[in-house]
């Protein structure tokens, strides 16, 4: 094989590699797409670096990092595949095939504000934070290396090269990527000072913060903050490293512009001015810390510096700027405008009270009215309540055994009757039925319910009253676990918005239904935008909810199981157990929380193949959730459920199907028809029957699987994918090769994450 340059022709194939194009030419080589032929087949992107180093040496490097980043695995990092030489001893490596446009490019032909750029931007310091974590350094961030694609109408950005700068170490050679010395190498323009200084041998993770403060530059104002190309790469490089380099800020950077910035205004979707306005102040202090010439000055971090994006995003004061009291005050007042303007007018009121004392007097009077009634509401419910748990007729009461169930039907019919008059005290009453319906597994009597409090509660109080709120978040949690989606979405994106314009961002209700929001998200398979998403909420459940709220274990248990989504099965784990013992400490040993976070970590187990590690998870799980949700809780079926597949996967083949059918039963009595939590089941069953050698009665259960699986999650939902792969592998057994192709076929065209 002749040498890989640039100017040659693409070679055909290149190890196990089959050449399909060429995607790229720079400083370290040439990139190509290709196809893996073996093991297994695959697309890839493969570097091939230039000609002329050792390839020994480079290699042994390349080994010793593809080893050091093997140990990652974030949704925002592209993952090294392989390393190896050409057959004349070119280095090259593989990595997963990221088709992306660069950060900077995605940004701009998107139109994004400086908004959405930041929120994108934290989440490449999340990514880069988990790199430093695992120990790995970048060593050559740039724009060229974050590349943006769109998952599910969402960007998500990934990170490429991670750590190839170090495997190459200091033999490479050019004139765009090296030193005065010819030998640290990194993109100039990006590269900290302490990179840039050949005799530093000193290079930290402070290093990859200072090229992320020029990127976020970049995003915000359009051009580099110093670019080498205005100075020559030598003159700058000097610069850098004396730590002369003394960029405006980005407010100023953007003002020199004066023909550009128009253009580079209207690019963020807004005008000149306002984009100054924007980035004066914190954005300011923010990125010309993370690109100080003293690295001792920088972010410690990167979720340091995603951290005091965030609180600039929230009008929260950030750490990069010096604290004043005029400026802590000033953060105050716009996080909290309303609250301030209403100060202001009371205090204003109170000012002319002389004047206006017996107005003042009928406001006061009006006021202690509307809380003696709220009051008198409150106790009104407590009675009716009270008194309809209270079993006093031994007739009717059965000798004390009425279910829960029972005692909400009577309530139901009561409240019909006794309250057909007062509505909005109905309405009341049966909000709080129909979310114990809900808690109790029965959704449609739940659905029914609170579907006649939001009109009740529309007509009395007007679309947008936190109340209607309050029963479009009940009846978006209904919508989920019935396995509408899409209802489920419409009713919690309207229910947020109530709720953050009549409380704010930083309320326990808005808390709650960005969670609700997560936990669908997650359901649709959609993983990074639920990680976001549980990750805002537990900000604001650290900020709002009392330390022992059960609902912030339950914001952890859903990050881990979009972790376990991710494959990220050591940050799963890690969050559950914490989890665990966090709900043990607060709730005790048999609150539900409890079995359903053990089995969260049964399930983890049986994803790592550890069925032996998993069945004492779910063992301890099965009674707690029995006696504190009742046998017949959808719940508790999908826990027996669990246990049925460790019982399959361990061979015990006749537990497994009585287990089976028991979790089957219980999920088609509570609920609806096309709920995907039963195509749980069908599955497994299908999957039991196959390695039974039971194809004909395995069949139908995959069919009437993947029908419930492709109606209530799209036909491109990765659990699609799962069934397709196992009802093919159950034909190809059977004898029927030809159709198990045309579902390998179809399953290989949904992506799989």
């Amino acid at each position: 094989m002749t040498s890989v340059t640039s100017a040659s022709r693409p070679p055909q194939q290149i190890g196990p590699y089959r050449i399909i194009q060429t995607l790229g030419d720079g400083g370290m080589g040439v990139v190509y797409e290709a196809e893996e032929t073996e093991p297994v087949r695959r697309r890839v992107a493969l570097k091939v670096i230039r000609a002329g180093l050792d390839s020994r040496d480079v290699l042994a490097r390349f080994d010793a990092e593809r080893r050091a980043i093997a140990v990652m695995n974030h949704v925002g990092i592209a993952k090294v595949l392989h390393a190896g030489s050409t057959g004349d001893g070119q280095p090259y490596f593989a990595m997963e095939l990221v088709r992306g446009l660069p950060i900077t490019s995605f940004c701009d032909s998107r139109r994004l504000t400086l908004r959405q750029r930041i929120l994108l931007f934290v989440a490449v310091c999340e990514a880069v934070q988990h790199a430093h974590q695992k120990g790995v350094i970048h060593r050559d961030l740039k724009p060229s290396n974050v590349l943006v694609t769109d998952e599910e109408g969402r960007p998500q950005p990934k990170v490429i090269d991670f750590g190839i700068a170090k495997a190459l170490g200091p033999l490479a050679s050019d004139s765009v990527t090296v030193t005065l010395s010819g030998l640290a190498l990194g993109t100039a323009a990006y590269m900290s000072p302490e990179q840039a200084d050949a005799g530093s041998i000193d290079v930290d993770t402070r290093s990859d913060i200072y090229s992320m403060g020029v990127m976020l530059y970049e995003l915000l104002v359009g051009h580099l903050p110093f670019d080498p190309a205005a100075v020559g790469l030598y003159p700058f490089l000097a610069r850098l490293i004396a730590g002369d380099a003394h960029p405006p800020t980005p407010s100023a950077g953007v003002q020199t512009l004066e023909r550009e910035r128009d253009a580079i205004a209207r690019l963020r979707g807004t005008d000149s001015q306002h984009l100054r306005r924007e980035l004066r102040g914190d954005l300011d202090w923010i990125v010309m810390k993370a690109m100080h010439p003293d690295r001792t000055q920088r972010y410690e971090t990167a979720n340091a510096l995603a951290t005091d994006l965030r609180r600039h995003l929230a009008d929260e004061p950030v750490a990069a700027r010096p604290p004043s009291a005029r400026y802590r005050v000033g953060k105050f007042v716009r996080r909290h405008r309303i609250g301030v303007l209403t100060a202001t007018a009371l205090a204003c009121t109170v000012v002319a009270s002389a004047v206006v004392a017996t107005v003042g007097l009928a406001r006061a009077t009006r006021a202690e009215q509307r809380a003696e009634e709220e009051a008198e509401a409150a106790q009104r419910v407590t009675a009716f309540l009270v008194d309809l748990f209270r079993v006093s007729d031994p007739g009717e009461a059965r000798g004390n055994t009425l279910t829960a169930r029972e005692i909400l039907d009577r309530g139901t019919r009561r409240v019909s009757t006794e309250l057909s008059g007062q509505p909005a005290m109905r309405a009341r009453i049966m909000q709080t039925m129909g979310t114990v319906h809900a808690a109790l597994g029965q959704y449609a009597q739940a659905r029914s319910i609170l579907d006649d409090v939001l009109q009740i509660r529309e007509r009395e109080h007007g679309p947008s009253h936190p109340l209607v709120g309050e029963t479009l978040a009940a009846l978006g949690d209904v919508a989920r676990a019935r396995g509408d989606h899409a209802e489920a979405d419409r009713f919690l994106q309207r229910a947020l918005a109530i709720r953050q314009a009549a409380f704010g961002t930083e309320h326990i209700d808005v808390a709650s239904t960005i969670s609700q929001l997560a936990t669908l998200r997650a359901r649709q398979g959609r993983s990074a935008e639920a990680e976001s998403l549980y990750r805002q909420a537990l900000v604001l459940d650290a900020r709002v909810r009392r330390p022992e709220d059960l609902r912030t274990g339950r914001d952890m248990r859903g990050l881990g199981a979009v972790y376990l989504a991710q494959k990220r099965y050591a940050e799963a784990e890690s969050v559950w157990k914490e989890t665990l013992s966090l709900q043990e400490r607060l709730l005790g040993s048999d609150h539900p929380d409890v079995g359903s976070t053990l089995n969260n970590l049964g399930g983890l187990y049986w994803t790592l193949g550890r069925f032996q590690d998993a069945l004492p998870y779910y063992e301890r799980a099965r009674p707690i959730l029995e006696a504190s949700l009742g046998p017949a809780h959808p719940t508790t079926a999908s826990v027996i459920n669990n246990l049925a597949e460790v019982h399959w996967k361990t061979g015990r083949f006749a537990q497994a199907d009585s287990l089976f059918r028991h979790a089957l039963l219980l999920k088609e009595q509570a609920l609806a028809p096309g709920n995907p939590s039963i195509a749980i089941t069908l599955h497994g069953m299908a999957g039991l029957r196959t390695d039974e050698g039971r194809f004909r009665e395995a069949e139908p259960l995959f069919k009437r699987a993947l029908q419930i699986r492709e109606g209530a999650l799209g036909a491109v939902h990765p659990d699609v994918a799962e069934t397709l792969r196992e009802y093919a592998g159950m034909l190809r057994r059977a004898g029927r090769a030809g159709e198990a192709a045309i579902l390998d076929t179809r399953a290989s065209g949904i992506r799989v994450p």
